[in-house]
């Protein structure tokens, strides 16, 4: 996966910028090469960490879908919701 130097400068210290052909610009206070590694490298290790929440959204019924699953579960006395989320959950585990 590609890491956006923008972007992981801005999770880790809460600084605008904007990455114009390969060149951070804009910074508030200005980083060292090292400090923009590093927060590239923090970021794309919490990207990695939290993968599996985006899987997992991709995989879930529409909240539309649920509520209709939900509503036929209290009506039938079924768990039918219950087992769709789980089987998400099931096939992208937190790690």
């Amino acid at each position: 996966m590609a890491i956006n130097k923008s972007q992981a400068i801005q999770w880790k210290y809460n600084i605008q910028c904007a990455e114009v052909n390969g060149v951070l610009k804009d910074f508030s206070s200005p980083l060292t090469e090292e400090q923009i590694n590093t927060a590239v490298s923090e970021y794309e290790v919490h990207l990695n960490s939290i993968q599996y929440q985006r899987d997992r959204a991709k995989e879930y019924p529409s909240w539309q879908d649920q509520m209709d699953l939900q509503y036929w579960d209290k009506i039938n006395n079924t768990s039918t919701w219950q087992d769709a989320v789980q089987a998400v959950k099931d096939k992208y585990p937190k790690p």
